[in-house]
């Protein structure tokens, strides 16, 4: 029988906690939210943390390091991925669109590679591209991807590609000749984000048919076509993401909690005949070290 790796990313750094109550936003909670989820059948954790006065996106290490230590005290086997894509956010100021304006974020390569750094998830994120992000522009150019993925390599830790369209894909297969990302890689396909690749079926199969044949990969929709793309994924030989980064919902109207995204995962993915990998068969899997 197959096995397939599920993600939940738990918190995301989205305006979202104002449109749900089960948004974690403290360490304490999203360590919880954490928890719950390798239980319900995550193998993978993705970890964002936010200001806990007033919910919103933070990139302080020690707000990292506290979710971590939380997750590691418990004795909870699961995966942790530590995002690394924040501190890119540019949001033109309307009377100077030379000036960055109200919810602009930046961070140098260094800067976000620090919690990674310092705590050593068995993964974390490296975004491939810069995007236009809704209204706002994530900025990522090429001299700092490089940087970043040589921050990365030095420490261990396995790169999570985020590819948001197919450019990033092709800036993906640059760094692995360049041999900054070494072993099979690791591919997340991030669909429906404004305005980058679409959350259908055609999209997903382009994409995953630019992959390096050694490739591991996984994919995610956000909004109601989570579970869709969750399905597809699967159908398709990758792995998938679920949580509340991505979805707020269970179902038309209903809220949901990252543990019932991740219950509902691992129905759709018993129901087409696969099951969930455990988190020690994740990492053999996917070639990752465990650092503590």
């Amino acid at each position: 029988m197959s096995k397939t790796i599920i993600t939940c990313a738990l918190t995301g750094a989205g305006d979202t906690t104002k449109k749900s109550p089960y948004v974690p936003v403290t360490p304490k909670e999203i360590a919880e939210d954490a928890i719950q989820a390798a239980k319900a059948g995550a193998a993978i954790v993705h970890i964002h943390v936010r200001d806990p006065e007033t919910g919103n996106i933070s990139h302080d290490p020690k707000l990292y390091r506290e979710v971590v230590e939380r997750i590691r005290d418990s004795k909870t086997d699961v995966v942790l991925n530590i995002t690394a894509g924040g501190g890119g956010d540019w949001v033109p100021s309307e009377d100077d669109p030379t000036i960055g304006g109200e919810g602009t974020s930046m961070q140098t390569p260094k800067e976000r590679h620090h919690p990674v750094e310092e705590l050593l998830p068995e993964i974390c994120t490296l975004d491939i591209g810069s995007i236009n992000f809704g209204d706002a522009v994530y900025i990522n150019p090429e001299n700092w991807i490089r940087e970043h993925a040589q921050y990365i390599l030095k420490s261990g830790v396995k790169p999570e590609l985020e590819c948001f369209d197919t450019g990033y894909i092709r800036m993906a297969q640059q760094l692995i000749d360049e041999g900054l990302i070494e072993d099979d890689p690791l591919f997340q396909l991030c669909l429906g984000i404004p305005w980058g690749a679409e959350a259908d079926t055609e999209t997903m199969v382009y994409m995953k048919n630019r992959l390096p044949q050694n490739a591991h990969w996984s994919a995610f929709g956000i909004g109601r076509m989570q579970m869709p793309m969750a399905a597809q994924a699967v159908l398709l030989g990758g792995h998938v993401r679920v949580g509340l980064e991505d979805n707020l919902y269970l179902k038309k109207g209903v809220l949901a909690s990252n543990e019932q995204l991740v219950d509902k995962a691992v129905s759709i993915i018993q129901e087409l005949g696969s099951e969930p990998m455990t988190p020690e068969e994740t990492r053999e899997h996917l070639g990752l070290t465990k650092f503590y």
